[in-house]
């Protein structure tokens, strides 16, 4: 018998009595701040969840069985079943005290269970496919619990723990040693690792568990190598998680770590790359860069993207014009997250390609120059030392020259950070070095316009101030003609 989903910590302790929800309710009147901040010191109180909501009730206590290692080699079999199905018992982890003895029983027989298969050949037998991947499925497979945070924030905020972990990392151990077997069949697995298999396996992703997340990952990525008619489906469902993602709920756990697991899945594609591939690219990974929480797995999302344009140079253009049409416009940390990606796609780029794209790319990056932000104009700047870079910029610097020349003057004589003058000052250099008669050509053009700058401005505040001064002097004039008593309230009026 299975108990009812029950939330961790509900009933009287969770009641809209409790104080903690009273605490909350208070708060909630007086500002968001207050309400943020009351919650977030609740929360602290507890650093761990549970979403093993189907622990059965009143079970008997389990009983120790035979080691697997004392018993004969026809009793080998059914024994390894038996403990198995033992450990199909689920227990609740949230109260601490609860079913000691039968929790250390489970965790012990789980221990052998993952050096049996790790260390005896010929265990994998046909039979026992389904017994196994039944005792995976009942422990790992579960509804996840909503966060205890709705406004979580993992940049900050620490991650709920799941409580039954002790039991649960035992079973991915297990999972692990039996897909990485010398007897593993996949002809044998695949009717049970199916689609609907692979699917709540992706949902699991979800968890705010690191460490789970941290095994699913290996796992799916064992599960992808080795059946490869789970390939397509696999794809097709982390397209449809990034999509809702982007899209719809702007929050799941897991993208860091599927990223991952697609940066070697890419490596592997086969060229010519299939359309579909590259419309994953333009229409999923590419709108990912305007994500809130893009620093969580920006560096994931990166090594996806260079690893397209390594199998493609022709994806280069699309690519960084898809960067620029979703360039940040307020968030300094993504600037500098998007500049440190295009000097890796910058890395491997053909020059062929680099000339599609070297307009547009180089406005941008002088205006991340210009940025009163010193860690973007920062990062910007150190395109210049890269050699490669440098290379590109020097065989094309007819065109970048008197892109960035204007911005770069400038900040040599304005920007407030000492730091970035001194490193426009070697850049100017740099640059004055690969063509000195366009650097002076352009010098000799910037001053000359500053000038006239300058002498439009005077010429327009000298006629502003006669316009002023002739107003006034007709208002004396009018004033001079009028009687005494009414020149005296005009300039009543005028103070």
């Amino acid at each position: 018998m299975q108990r009812q989903p029950e939330l961790p910590g509900s009933g009287a302790a969770m009641s809209s009595s409790s104080p903690a929800s009273a605490a909350i309710s208070a708060a909630e009147k007086v500002d968001g701040f207050t309400r943020k901040s009351v919650r977030k010191a609740l929360r602290q109180k507890r650093a761990q969840g549970s979403s093993q909501f189907r622990c059965q009730s009143n079970l008997p206590e389990l009983q120790p069985l035979p080691q697997l290692k004392d018993s004969s080699s026809n009793e080998k079999h059914e024994l390894f079943c038996q403990k198995l199905e033992q450990c199909c018992v689920l227990f609740d982890f949230m109260d601490s005290v609860a079913d000691l003895k039968s929790k250390e029983i489970k965790r012990a027989t789980l221990n052998e269970l993952i050096e049996y298969v790790s260390t005896n050949r010929g265990v994998l037998v046909e039979s026992t496919y389904s017994d196994i991947v039944k005792m995976i499925s009942v422990n790992i497979f579960r509804t996840l619990p909503p966060s205890d945070n709705p406004d979580f924030d993992p940049e900050e905020d620490e991650p709920t723990l799941e409580a039954s972990w002790p039991h649960i990392q035992l079973v991915y151990e297990f999972f692990l040693r039996f897909l990485e077997s010398p007897d593993f069949q996949p002809s044998i697995a695949k009717r049970y690792i199916d689609q609907k298999f692979v699917q709540q396996l992706l949902e699991l992703f979800d968890s705010e568990d690191p460490r789970e997340r941290d095994f699913l990952k290996t796992v799916l990525h064992r599960i992808y190598g080795k059946f490869l008619g789970l390939r397509a489906f696999i794809r097709k469902q982390i397209n449809n998680i990034f999509l809702r993602f982007i899209y719809e709920t702007e929050h799941f756990n897991g993208v860091a770590e599927l990223l991952e697991i697609l940066g070697s899945i890419i490596n592997g594609f086969a060229l010519p790359l299939k359309a579909e591939h590259k419309q994953f690219l333009m229409k999923v990974l590419i709108p990912m860069h305007t994500a809130k929480g893009l620093s969580l797995f920006h560096a994931q999302l990166a090594y996806c993207v260079v690893q397209f344009l390594d199998k493609d140079t022709t994806l280069t253009e699309p690519v960084i014009r898809g960067l620029l049409k979703f360039w940040p416009k307020t968030c300094s940390q993504k600037e500098v997250m998007f500049l440190g990606e295009i000097e890796e796609i910058l890395d491997v780029i053909e020059p062929t390609q680099f000339k599609k794209i070297e307009e547009p790319l180089f406005k941008q990056i002088s205006r991340c120059v210009s940025s009163s932000h010193f860690q973007v104009a920062e990062r910007a700047l150190y395109f210049w030392n890269n050699e490669y870079i440098l290379g590109l910029i020097e065989e094309n610097i007819d065109k970048i020259l008197p892109i960035m020349f204007a911005s770069l003057y400038k900040i040599s004589k304005e920007h407030w950070n000492p730091t970035i003058v001194a490193l426009v000052y070697n850049v100017l250099k740099t640059l004055m070095e690969m063509n000195g008669k366009l650097f002076d050509d352009l010098t000799s053009s910037y001053k000359a316009e500053r000038q006239r700058e300058r002498e439009s401005t005077d010429l327009y505040l000298l006629k502003a101030g006669n316009k002023y001064l002739g107003c006034w002097w007709n208002f004396l004039d009018n004033m001079a003609e009028l009687k005494p008593e009414e020149a005296s309230l005009g300039l009543h009026f005028l103070h």
